[in-house]
């Protein structure tokens, strides 16, 4: 395929701010909101999981695409993030396990993205203003027309993103004669929280994020994973319903990230949009039941509201950079969520315990 990376690149964003680069995978225009990650490996997972749907990726490790990609390293069936922003892009990767480059990847997948530009400034600037939006574009480098296309894009907040990355038919995945079945609502779903479950004796069964209780049910499951995903949790008004049913019939829930929110909601809890998220490797994470820290992979724009915390509702797990709720479980109820990734693909292991939490808690269940 033909490279675009000595092509010219413009970066815009919703504040007036504009930055100049080299065009990086397909020529063309993107839009989406801002966000940064302070990874330092593991892009190709990360470009891959839907929870960045909608977002404009600026990576602050120097290098990108330099070890390539390949299929089994992916976090679901192609790129899901809006545009990527980068120091140094390379077109060429060294490891000899590289089934491809990153930039034959986002050409395949149509991405269209920007190097050679100040990510350290760039990342202080949305670190103090916040998430805005952003437009990339290497085939208009007009900074005037770049403006006005920016402005049709519509704001994060309020926005549903969940269903457009949710699987359309229902599918299944782990041995049929594991001790456990559970069904897995999708929305924006990693397919290493898959991985963890099936690893840990669990058959699942994949829905689709506006399946009903009634549904779900069907398929007799023993517990309930509610997923990540990308957007505002609040107006997903059918899940929240669901979830408050799940709750009601005392079944096993644990959710992740968008999934965590989704379970606040459902039990009165409000939400809200952060100044800039949280995004990495190397957040720290404390669990207030045990006391230990944990070093956690982060990937959200939107918070529980600590203040909105009922007396029937435990709040576990706390970050230690802004006090943020991390994790929370309900009374009497075999119920728990964490807004960090224990999954943690890419990211550190420290937190796939509460795998093996859940499974105490359908095993407690089943008794």
């Amino acid at each position: 395929m033909n490279s675009t990376i000595n092509n010219k690149a413009i970066l815009l964003l919703a504040d007036g701010t504009s930055y100049e680069g080299k065009a990086v995978g397909k020529v063309g225009t993107t839009t989406g909101e801002i966000c940064f990650n302070t990874g330092m490996t593991g892009y190709q997972e990360v470009f891959t999981d839907p929870s960045y749907f909608g977002q404009i990726m600026v990576t602050t490790n120097n290098h990108i695409g330099n070890y390539g990609v390949r299929k089994a390293e992916t976090e679901s069936d192609g790129v899901k993030i809006a545009g990527l922003v980068c120091k140094r892009f390379s077109s060429h990767q060294s490891r000899v396990m590289a089934e491809s480059s990153l930039d034959d990847y986002f050409m395949e997948n149509n991405v269209v993205g920007i190097s050679d530009v100040d990510t350290r400034e760039i990342v202080r600037h949305v670190r103090d203003k916040g998430a805005m939006n952003a437009i990339i574009s290497s085939e208009v480098l007009d900074v005037a027309e770049l403006k006005t296309l920016l402005e049709k894009v519509p704001s994060m907040q309020g926005m549903e993103l969940a269903t457009s990355v949710s699987t359309a038919e229902p599918y299944e995945q782990g041995s049929e004669n594991s001790n456990h079945k559970v069904a897995v609502l999708d929305f924006g779903l990693k397919s290493n929280i898959v991985n963890c479950l099936n690893e840990r004796g669990c058959h699942t069964k994949v829905f689709n994020a506006n399946t009903s209780f009634e549904d779900l049910m069907s398929w007799n499951p023993d517990g309930i994973m509610l997923s990540n995903g990308p957007g505002d949790p609040e107006p997903l008004a059918k899940p929240i319903k669901t979830v408050q049913s799940i709750i009601e019939a005392n079944i096993p829930v644990f959710g992740i990230c968008l999934g965590h929110q989704i379970l606040s909601l459902a039990m009165g809890m409000k939400t809200f949009k952060m100044h800039n998220g949280h995004r990495g490797l190397n957040h720290p994470v404390q669990n207030l039941e045990t006391g230990r820290s944990e070093i956690t992979s982060q990937n959200h724009g939107f918070a529980v509201s600590m203040e909105t915390i009922p007396d029937n509702i435990v709040l576990t797990h706390k970050n230690l950079n802004d006090d943020t709720v991390e994790g929370i479980r309900i009374k009497d109820k075999l119920a728990f969520s964490v807004q960090y990734h224990p999954e943690a693909s890419p990211g550190p292991h420290d937190s796939r315990y509460l795998f093996d939490d859940f499974v105490k808690n359908i095993e407690v269940s089943k008794k």
